[in-house]
């Protein structure tokens, strides 16, 4: 997200309503519903976690215990926990 000057996008009318509730403050305008994208659409990091995820199920089922993993992984235990438990739902 990237800021834009109002003035170059908003006709003066809109900015002079705007400026009676915040004068030179910040503002978020949300997307329409209909614009919305999910967590991770734009990047990778939904694909790096699920991926990471099933490696840790996997390796936690070959045998290697929570507290090895938590280290690997640079995560905590209950964390550690949350994912196998999660895993095991999706299987």
């Amino acid at each position: 997200m990237k800021y834009e000057k109002a003035q170059n996008i908003l006709p003066d009318g809109i900015i002079k309503i705007i400026q009676k509730y915040t004068d030179g403050g910040y503002i978020y305008i949300p997307r329409k519903n209909e614009n919305k994208k999910s967590w991770g659409e734009n990047t990778e990091t939904k694909r790096y976690l699920k991926a990471r995820d099933k490696e840790i199920f996997n390796k936690y089922s070959s045998g290697v215990i929570v507290k090895i993993l938590s280290k690997q992984y640079f995560l905590t235990e209950s964390s550690i926990r949350r994912i196998i438990r999660n895993q095991r739902n999706y299987d």
